[in-house]
């Protein structure tokens, strides 16, 4: 008597959700927002990574109003705000744990810093 063997037919329970850490549930995001932040943070990419587009648009926002504003010497200083905070975050994103990025800024959706 030959036994049919489907791989597929294998229940495998190690790829259950209830078996995965929760932060293996959803996607973790920290290495593409920490290096996104670092990078472009000024046109807060980040920011919509993370799906907090509000503060997005407002980083992006005062990149852009800033380049006008050349023209009246005060956009020189306020062009590096954005970049700036977008340093600083991407900063503080690599250095939290895998778990601590994902409750804070995933799961909580803290704003800013």
């Amino acid at each position: 008597m030959e036994e049919n063997y489907n791989e597929n037919s294998k229940h495998q329970s190690w790829n259950t959700p209830e078996n995965n850490p929760p932060h293996f549930r959803q996607e973790n995001k920290k290495v593409l927002a920490g290096v996104l932040a670092i990078l472009l943070g000024g046109l807060g990419v980040h920011k919509f990574i993370l799906g907090m587009n509000k503060e997005g648009f407002i980083l992006l926002g005062v990149t852009i109003a800033s380049f006008p504003l050349m023209c009246l010497v005060i956009g020189v200083f306020t062009i590096y705000i954005p970049a700036l905070i977008g340093l600083i975050e991407g900063i503080i994103y690599l250095t939290k744990t895998d778990e601590e990025f994902y409750q804070t800024y995933q799961v909580n959706k803290k704003a800013w810093f």
